[in-house]
């Protein structure tokens, strides 16, 4: 009996300690939660899941060839600067598209583009289930959960606002 009651209680321990040390994975399960993966941007910083635990996270994916990407970066890279401090992080993954760097320096100077780029990798691509349009923006609360659905399309800058003042207000 004493053999039992130990085991139970060295599985609740192991149990509490896994729940502390995962608690944004705990509250999200399933295809509505920010995948684990890790993301290089260009600057060559790793952005890893520990690193955007408890962050409001943007997903944006676009192109450089894409007409309403190049619409909507001026407007995203306001938003970063707005809340980028308030504990929002905005990746754009750059998909289906493989410019130089000195090319993807001057279309980011050109399209005042100031959130990290991060090329696309066969784990990102697997993990948002391979965006068939372009752009798509994915924005997960700090708990990793997804807000909404996908966004297709360039984003509406007053909803995309609204939204992360609602997600970064305490």
């Amino acid at each position: 009996m004493k053999a039992v009651l130990a085991l139970l209680l060295a599985l609740a321990v192991v149990a509490l300690a896994s729940c502390d040390a995962g608690t944004a994975q705990a509250a999200c399960a399933g295809d509505a939660c920010l995948p684990d993966v890790k993301y290089i941007d260009t600057d060559g910083k790793a952005h890893t899941p520990d690193s955007l635990r408890g962050k409001v996270v943007v997903i944006n994916f676009w192109a450089t060839w894409c007409g309403p990407c190049k619409k909507e970066i001026p407007d995203l890279s306001k938003l970063y600067l707005k809340y980028k401090d308030k504990g929002v992080v905005m990746l754009g993954v750059l998909a289906n598209d493989n410019p130089s760097e000195s090319d993807l320096l001057n279309f980011r100077s050109d399209y005042e583009m100031e959130f990290p780029v991060v090329r696309q990798s066969s784990d990102i691509l697997v993990s948002f289930n391979y965006p068939q349009a372009l752009p798509t923006t994915f924005i997960y609360d700090r708990a990793g959960r997804r807000v909404g659905s996908p966004r297709v399309g360039a984003i509406k800058m007053d909803e995309m606002d609204a939204t992360l003042k609602t997600l970064t207000t305490p």
